[in-house]
């Protein structure tokens, strides 16, 4: 294995090719051209577009991967073209062909348009262009609409995150930049409409054709054709305008990102993993690694409808005389017969288990699937009467409630959070889109997603898991996508960067995008398996050591730790029970990245998780060193961890 390979493996857990972004530009407008899509569209250095991209899904909303021929890109400066065609199969083998042209002009802007034919029938749930908006500074900004039938509509990107489409039926968007400027994003082609994919932990608006409230999926006919087109440009209320040329300055500085230490503020959320009857078997084999592991909370996956039953509460029982933490039920409601009946019966099959529990997390099993916009939602038991009856059966235990899904089901739901004594939910970096700097990406997104959580449930305890790169459901479709070869696929049950240095440094991430939101809990999708931090002969993935942090500062005070360039420079700290501040910090690209604590003279312990020292890690020989803390610049390496106490 050549040294790249051997990196990416390190890097991302598989050697799958990371695809080629080729920079276009076009006087003021630039954009990165990645797998046939635009990506990173700037108007003099500000990202006004996150992405253009012709997307077909199948009936599971799978993303159907293009075979692209006959690629051609020309660039004179003021000007670039892209031309290319490509075929793509959906998994019944029927087959849609379609040609892409990108043209990007320093003058009127960037201009997408495709065309596309069936040579067979073609079962899909969408086939057109997605466009995505960034949300830093778009969210909460003054918008016009002009709709298809000709009528100009003023609005307002949604701040908090809107449940439902924020805008339908556009024709045209504008949306306010800088001083004078508005962005134009005009269609055509298709009736198009905006959802906010910050519900599903995408950084973006996405504007989509074919209104979700029509049938899905349907088919494109044999021998239909079909054109669509995009047009991305800038008008200027005023002449001249020199905020966006500021910009631009700004954003060519690659300073040193500065840590910042404040004070305690709050407390660490508590680490719990998740166990399911499928890795019970596994578990038992690395109790040793869950026991060092030393999480506060153990929560047991249980699903009736699945077959589960005594027996399986009698094995989680036999795991939890070995395990010195809390257990909680996370219960599928089966909705079959009435509320009071199913939780009696669970009451019942707990005492005949032996397995003692101190919270109880209980949904409807039917709030495991969307409901998108336009559709019926299928019959749900009364969630007051579900609540209500797990009260009276369990008046002593912790009860949770949520979805087993992720924010958007429980932002779409809104089960009555005043019936329990703690809100959960999930969520999951792929469900839309799997590459590297999409699922980075989403870290923008979590924040924004504990906001408007918080901004439903008020002060009540508030716990997210189970946290995995890989979806354990899929809420949208029939499955979750296979993924044998170890690639990047969005709703992947298995994901590959899981077990990379990927891992580790999003798991930071995502830690600093919670911060403030006080958690009380954040709970992991598993041990061992797909979802896990250790692999079958118990040896811990980079991930761990994130893992174990958070276990060994759970539950105690957070210390404020603000990055001066978060989405590259990542951190996170805590007070440990020893007294003691620990601080972890990642580098979240792939490229070496420079950083300084600011303000801080203190001795420290420190260690590094990077490409270098991940052997010794994983053989649990890493040696932390003592250096002194001070406002040098440091460096890490691609995906790197470092943590340091003092």
């Amino acid at each position: 294995m050549n040294r790249d390979l051997a990196l990416a493996e390190l890097y991302y857990g598989t050697a799958e090719p990371v695809p080629e972004a080729r920079r276009l530009e076009a006087g003021r407008w630039s954009a990165l051209l990645i797998d046939g899509a635009l990506r990173d569209i700037r108007c003099e250095g500000r990202e006004v577009i996150r992405s253009i991209a012709f997307l077909v899904r199948d009936r599971d909303w799978g993303t159907c991967s293009p075979r692209i021929d006959a690629f051609d890109v020309v660039e004179t400066g003021d000007a670039f073209r892209v031309h290319y065609t490509a075929t793509c199969a959906n998994p019944d083998g029927q087959q849609l062909e379609y040609r892409i042209r990108f043209d990007g002009d320093a003058h009127t802007g960037i201009s997408c348009t495709a065309d596309c034919i069936t040579r067979t029938d073609f079962l899909t749930a969408r086939s057109g262009f997605c466009v995505l908006h960034p949300i830093d500074g778009v969210a909460g900004v003054e918008a016009i609409v002009e709709h298809g039938d000709g009528r100009i509509a003023p609005g307002r990107f949604p701040d908090a995150i809107d449940p439902w489409q924020p805008f339908k039926d556009i024709r045209v968007i504008e949306h306010r930049l800088l001083g004078h400027q508005w962005l134009r994003c005009a269609l055509e082609g298709d009736t198009f409409e905006m959802e906010d994919q910050r519900n599903w932990s995408d950084a973006s608006f996405k504007t989509y054709s074919r209104p979700l409230e029509l049938p899905w999926p349907f088919v494109l006919e044999a021998g239909q054709s079909f054109s669509q087109a995009v047009r991305i440009s800038v008008r200027d209320e005023m002449p001249h305008d020199e905020t966006v040329g500021a910009a631009k300055e700004v954003e060519g500085q690659r300073q040193a990102a500065d840590i910042t230490l404040g004070d305690r503020s709050g407390a660490l959320p508590e680490l719990g993993i998740l166990i399911a009857p499928d890795e019970l078997d596994a578990t038992f084999q690395h109790l040793a690694a869950l026991r060092a592991t030393a999480p506060k909370r153990i929560s047991l996956h249980y699903d009736p409808l699945a077959g589960h039953g005594v027996s399986v509460l009698t094995r989680y029982a036999e795991l939890m005389r070995h395990i010195d933490a809390s257990a909680t039920l996370e219960y599928a409601l089966p909705g079959v017969d009435s509320p009071a009946d199913e939780i009696a019966v669970l009451k019942r099959e707990l005492d005949q288990s032996g397995l003692a529990i101190a919270g109880l997390m209980i949904s409807p099993s039917v709030h495991r699937q969307s409901n998108p916009p336009g559709s019926v939602s299928p019959p749900c038991p009364d969630l007051v009467e579900v609540y209500l009856s797990a009260r009276r059966a369990f008046p002593a235990l912790r009860l949770s409630g949520g979805m087993l899904s992720y924010f958007t089901e429980f932002n779409r739901k809104r089960p009555p959070v005043g019936q329990v004594d703690e809100v959960v939910h999930a969520t999951c970096p792929i469900v839309h889109a799997a590459d590297d700097t999409s699922v980075m990406q989403t870290l923008e997104a979590i924040t924004h997603i504990t906001r408007s959580c918080r901004a439903l449930i008020g002060d009540r305890p508030y716990s997210i898991g189970p946290l995995s790169i890989g979806m354990r459901q899929n809420p949208y479709g029939s499955r979750t996508m296979p993924n044998p070869h170890r690639q990047r696929i969005a709703m992947a049950d298995d994901d590959p960067r899981q077990r990379g240095l990927f891992g580790a440094a999003w798991l930071v991430g995502y830690l600093a995008a919670v911060a403030e939101a006080e958690l009380a809990a954040l709970t992991v999708g598993g041990l061992t398996g797909a979802r896990g931090f250790i692999d079958a002969h118990g040896r811990p993935y980079p991930i761990a050591a994130v893992i174990r942090t958070l276990a060994s500062l759970g539950g105690g005070a957070r210390i404020d730790a603000r990055s001066s360039r978060p989405g590259e420079i990542a951190a996170f700290a805590g007070q440990a029970p020893t007294g003691q501040r620990v601080v972890m910090v990642a580098n979240l690209t792939p490229e070496t990245q420079a950083f300084r604590f600011s303000a801080l003279q203190s001795a420290a312990r420190m260690w590094v998780l990077d490409e270098t020292t991940l052997a010794d890690f994983r053989n649990d020989t890493v040696t932390p060193s003592d250096d002194r803390l001070d406002e040098r610049e440091r460096l890490l390496r691609p995906y790197a961890c470092l943590a340091m106490s003092f």
